[in-house]
């Protein structure tokens, strides 16, 4: 099992898979499993422009997923403003129990324990999707064009990196976009714009009233279930870098929001622009218009704690572990689990534990004994809920 999984690894590793282009990585992912587990019949399913996904079926059993998109693509600008460095990240490193390596915990470490597991398990689906990163404005899934074009199954494992612990209930996500719009003008001529100096260098009053909304917002989490709310501020934009001698007329804030109990994303955006409207006419943007728009993501969904799929994963955890997973509360990660539960299967999460490799925190490193752990679980579960 641990060759397996370094050889998909190596080959994951090998080849880039940003998110929406994963299709000639999984062509060739395709072609090694066929090589591989010839007995196993290997398919790509391609969407959109360049989206793939590998899938593959031992008969009837619950769905394992993962993806194959990265977060973040090795070496573009995105990555660099990001993590202020656009060098490579260079290749897939093992020494002794550890391997890191670029994109090992969003999600190729759990992919490939995901692929080795279905491949001994001898039961049950296997889906390696693509765009299975949350993105703005991306377009169709992996997730959803597989659920657009077969059956789904009563259960599904999520196999995916996160603290040790065992969860079949995750929170919704949602972006807000915070728009603030003045009159634009000229650097050297302050009084052209409004405010005068320009709507971004007073940005400080709409970041500060962002912090005062987001500690209210998350003293109202209830803690429904296993689930919590969190939020931050991912993106601040505005003006033209290549000519900044113009003072814009557009500060733009967006911010990623989480919620494990029900919430309205435009009553929650409505009540930020209220206050928003408020701070600012008392401050030098008075003369300004202030707009908040919600995009939803995902709502939060929950498996009942007792569905088989549940329980098996416990008992399994407990052999494998020699210990109950341990409780949760507050968790505020959203992954395709929410999409999954939203079509009626029951899901649970699971996965390694990764960390950022010492020598780059752009990559992460894993325990290959860890990884074999999970591959064990998953196989097990595979087996058992196919019966």
């Amino acid at each position: 099992m641990r060759r397996d999984l370094l050889d998909v690894l190596h080959l994951l590793d090998a080849t880039t898979a940003p998110r929406g282009k994963e299709r000639t990585a999984a062509h060739r992912l395709r072609a090694w499993c066929a090589d591989r587990w010839p007995h196993i019949e290997w398919q790509v399913q391609e969407y959109a422009p360049e989206g793939g996904s590998l899938i593959a079926t031992h008969g009837a059993g619950p769905l394992l997923y993962s993806h194959l998109d990265t977060s973040l693509d090795d070496g573009s600008e995105g990555l660099r403003l990001i993590t202020g460095n656009a060098a490579p990240a260079g290749p897939l490193r093992v020494a002794g129990d550890v391997v890191a390596g670029f994109g090992l915990g969003v999600a190729r470490g759990p992919a490939a324990t995901a692929l080795v597991a279905f491949a001994e398990a001898g039961a049950g689906r296997l889906l390696l999707a693509g765009s299975g990163t949350h993105r703005r404005t991306a377009g169709i899934t992996g997730l959803e064009a597989y659920a657009d074009a077969y059956p789904l199954p009563r259960s599904a494992i999520v196999a995916k990196c996160g603290p040790p612990m065992l969860l079949w209930h995750e929170p919704g996500a949602l972006y807000l976009t915070v728009r603030v719009t003045g009159r634009s003008g000229l650097a050297m001529m302050a009084e052209s714009a409004t405010p005068p100096g320009g709507v971004v260098a007073s940005a400080g009053v709409v970041l500060d009233e962002l912090a005062r909304w987001r500690t209210a917002y998350l003293a109202a989490d209830p803690r429904a279930g296993q689930t919590g709310r969190a939020c931050g501020i991912g993106a601040i934009s505005g003006g033209w870098p290549d000519k900044p001698d113009l003072l814009p007329a557009q500060l733009r804030i967006v911010l990623y929001v989480v919620a494990g109990d029900p919430v309205e994303p435009k009553a929650l955006a409505a009540e930020l622009a209220d206050r928003l409207r408020a701070r600012c006419a008392d401050s030098g943007l008075r003369n300004c218009a202030v707009e908040v728009e919600a995009e939803p993501v995902a709502a939060a969904a929950a498996t009942p704690a007792d569905a088989p799929v549940v329980t098996a994963a416990r008992a399994a955890w407990l052999d494998e572990f020699g210990a109950q997973p341990p409780p949760v509360t507050g968790w505020t990660g959203s992954t395709d689990g929410v999409v999954l539960r939203a079509c009626g299967v029951d899901t649970v999460r699971l996965g390694p534990q990764a960390k950022p490799a010492a020598d780059d925190p752009r990559c992460d490193e894993l325990s290959l004994a860890q990884l074999t752990a999970y591959a064990r679980i998953y196989r097990r579960l595979l087996a058992e809920l196919s019966a």
